[in-house]
């Protein structure tokens, strides 16, 4: 017997959001730490120092599956960061 949809609510296809912390792109650091609104442009997620400030306040960063409200977080080799979709992991040069 097949089910049908309740004709009261729409039918609309939706897909699920894809975690975007499970293939993160790697963002290579020679120093053992950067802070967040330098890995944002270093990873091309932002177009300037404006931006990053932006979307950071706007507590639209994530840093390891938090919001992150503060430009100046430090990041440190394993720290993921996450905007508009993109995941970005913090890994030392060279490794």
């Amino acid at each position: 017997m097949s089910e049908h949809p309740n004709p009261e609510t729409p039918h609309r296809h939706r897909r699920a959001p894809e975690a975007p912390s499970a293939h993160p792109a790697p963002l290579e650091i020679r120093d053992g730490m950067i802070r967040l609104g330098q890995a944002l442009k270093l990873a091309n997620l932002v177009e300037d120092g404006a931006d990053a400030r932006a979307v950071i306040e706007a507590g639209l960063v994530q840093v390891n599956g938090d919001p992150e409200t503060r430009r100046g977080r430090q990041l440190h080799p394993g720290d993921v960061f996450e905007f508009s979709g993109e995941a970005v992991k913090v890994v030392p040069a060279g490794g």
